[in-house]
């Protein structure tokens, strides 16, 4: 089996006891942003792997989401947030930059200014990585969207006025959990074997999820976020697919899918049968 893996903090949880063999990983781990995750999948590179939960809208009919399994929050995200020099009303005809690494919170923002904030921006993609920061702030822009490690950075250099956590805007517009990530199989590869790697995850995330100071740990010494920021950040994530959160995924697909922006599809699951 092949596994694509997030190597950010927001994973941390489902991938410490793979890395450490605690739990067995399969022979071929690929580590990669979300983005490029979602076009291994997508290109049969990849067995199972975690990916944007926008890759599974735009072919539902390609995958099987894994039961249980999930990278969400229920409230705020802090690693997927809109920086912006000037109050988010006032973004109409801005030019917005937007990282390439994550298409769901790209959606998801185009979500939120067409309904919630009632703006139309000019999207542009910028060119740099997430992560140089350094690079982004030399871009002509009004608001960046920043995901992941690099969002956490730069929400401590206090670089711009207003941030917007996207998910504190989506339950206070929804109610609900939002799915920013899952974890699914081609339907073309093995089941028996998917079905061994997905326990295997199961069981990783759980031993992850006892040991969350020890990650927070591993993450600050890694990323040199501070140590306190990256604890309140793993306290606020959630790594199953429960009920709600199924609610909250649904809900975001068929929203996407009443604007156009992804077919109009049912969840479908991994099983023994």
């Amino acid at each position: 089996m092949r596994l694509g893996r997030i190597p950010w903090i927001n994973a941390a949880a489902v991938n410490a006891a793979m890395d450490r063999g605690i739990v067995e990983p399969p022979e071929v781990v690929v580590s990669a942003t979300a983005a490029e995750l979602n076009d291994l999948l997508a290109a049969g590179e990849l067995d199972l792997s975690v990916v944007s939960a926008v890759e599974y809208a735009r072919d539902a009919r390609s995958y099987h989401l894994l039961p249980g399994l999930a990278i969400s929050c229920d409230g705020p995200v802090h690693s997927v947030a809109l920086f912006s020099n000037r109050p988010v009303e006032e973004l109409d005809r801005a030019t917005v930059l937007r990282t390439a690494s994550s298409r769901t919170s790209i959606l998801l923002l185009e979500l939120m200014c067409r309904h919630v904030w009632k703006v139309r921006p000019n999207f542009a993609t910028a060119r740099a990585e997430a992560s140089d920061l350094d690079a982004l702030s030399q871009l002509p822009h009004e608001a960046v969207l920043v995901i992941g490690d690099a969002a956490l950075h730069l929400r401590a250099a206090n670089r711009y006025p207003f941030f917007y956590d996207l998910g504190s805007v989506w339950k206070d517009w929804t109610g609900l959990p939002f799915v920013f990530a899952v974890w699914a199989a081609r339907r073309d590869t093995n089941r028996t074997e998917a079905l061994a790697l997905h326990d295997r995850l199961l069981q990783s995330r759980d031993w992850g999820v006892a040991h969350l100071d020890l990650i927070a740990d591993e993450g600050a010494a890694r990323t040199g976020i501070d140590r306190e920021t990256v604890r309140a950040y793993l306290d606020d994530l959630d790594w199953q697919l429960s009920y709600r959160h199924l609610a909250g995924l649904s809900e975001f697909f068929g929203r996407l899918a009443s604007d156009g922006l992804v077919p109009d599809g049912s969840l479908t699951f991994l099983t023994a049968a």
